[in-house]
């Protein structure tokens, strides 16, 4: 059976238990004739095949008719990411690793239609932040476009579908005392976890986990127990904001854990050798090369889950647990922002400090010492040890190298 499909001849002919269809394309560069075959179970479902084939060639459309959605994510990822920062580039492709690929990169990037997109992404909107949602929207929608620029597909289903929300993002948190010093406890001297000194950095002198992963040796003093915050995993690797950029004086504890931390890293450069890339980082991974973000937070889980706090913690909260911790010890706010590299006090006051306003601790406060007088310690079997208490102030905390004096402006005279 011969038909005529566009400007092209093509048979439709019966083979095993269905239908071939074959379609002549001309001739190649080299003279040889150029047919291209699609089989079906009936002669209406090949001849929409061999249409499909046509469509596509007169839109200049060249990728294979298997091709998938991975094949075109993958490529945008490697190809279409030109001028994006490294930090860009890693955190798409782990959104892609973990949220895209697995579910829909089997699919048929030319069958992949609008309604079959829209009720994938509401049913990742029952399980997905709504910010994740978005990248991984943005994401899928980008690499259509890539591959439609070189006439891959025909047209992006990805920009036709309206995002749902996804579910409400968990806000952050802050550790109490007792918390933190559990785990500081897991992070201290001895510790078999590889980032301990980054989760004791981060928590007793409150940089940005953007700041510590981009912390270099050259920047770090031992001797002066002091480190200089000048950069970021950031664009360009400049920090969040100019105030940002600050020299901290380091609680002992810190100064002791980086020590440690250098000896164990010299260790691992040494077992790596040739593979070891040097670039200079305190905290990387064991071939030198950089973390990224989710390496430090797998880190961080299990530090918080040996510490009994479970695996819920984001590496950000050391920081917020850093703001809190001193707040409700009695630091001035001021001195607080400028250890942290706040612009003014307000992003201190209402986004890092989680700890209960001191207005409302006042009954609480008063249980507490009236409980604590009727309580008496149990004794123990003699020559038993006594186990030592948990601190009741909080570890030391890092200080500004330098601080300057701020002028006091003169109040003006009233007119009589």
């Amino acid at each position: 059976m011969k038909i005529i499909i566009g400007k092209h001849e093509a048979t439709i002919y019966r083979e095993g238990n269905g239908y071939t269809g074959a379609i002549s394309l001309g001739f190649d560069a080299t003279g040889r004739r150029r047919r291209v075959k699609r089989k079906g179970r009936t002669k209406a479902e090949v001849k929409d095949k061999l249409r499909e084939v046509v469509d596509d060639l007169e839109a200049g459309v060249s990728a294979a008719a298997s091709s998938t959605v991975q094949e075109a994510v993958v490529d945008f990822l490697d190809h279409g990411m030109k001028g994006k920062s490294p930090q860009t580039v890693a955190n798409y492709r782990s959104i892609a690793d973990h949220h895209l690929i697995p579910f829909i990169g089997a699919a048929n990037l030319k069958k992949l239609t609008a309604d079959e997109l829209d009720t994938w992404l509401d049913d990742r909107a029952e399980e997905l932040s709504t910010r994740t949602l978005r990248l991984v929207h943005q994401i899928l929608e980008r690499a259509i476009r890539h591959a439609q620029g070189r006439d891959k597909v025909r047209r992006n289903v990805a920009s036709l579908v309206i995002l749902s929300e996804g579910q409400e993002g968990r806000p952050s948190r802050a550790m109490t005392l007792d918390q933190a010093v559990s785990v500081l406890d897991q992070a201290g001297p001895g510790s078999q976890h590889r980032l301990a000194a980054y989760v004791v950095v981060s928590l007793l002198a409150g940089i940005r986990t953007e700041e510590a992963r981009a912390l270099t040796w050259a920047e770090v003093d031992l001797d002066a127990g002091t480190v200089a915050v000048y950069r970021s995993v950031r664009a360009k690797g400049d920090t969040k904001t100019r105030r940002s950029r600050r020299v901290l004086k380091l609680p002992e504890r810190a100064v002791e854990s980086l020590k440690e931390h250098r000896s164990s890293q010299a260790a691992e450069r040494l077992r790596a050798g040739g593979t070891w890339q040097d670039h200079g980082l305190v905290f990387c991974r064991e071939d030198g090369t950089p973390l990224d973000r989710w390496q430090v937070r797998r880190e961080f889980a299990a530090i918080t889950k040996a510490a009994g706090l479970g695996e819920e913690w984001a590496p950000r909260e050391l920081r917020h647990s850093f703001v809190s911790i001193l707040s409700a010890h009695g630091v001035r706010i001021e001195d607080i922002s400028d250890l942290v590299g706040h612009s003014g006090t307000t992003v201190t006051e209402t986004v890092y400090r989680h700890e209960i306003r001191p207005a409302l601790t006042t009954g609480a406060t008063a249980m507490d010492k009236i409980l604590t007088k009727e309580q008496t310690p149990p004794r123990l079997p003699a020559g038993e040890p006594a186990t030592p208490r948990l601190p009741t102030t909080p570890p030391p905390a890092a200080q500004p190298a330098t601080r300057r004096a701020t002028p006091t402006k003169p109040r003006p005279s009233r007119r009589a």
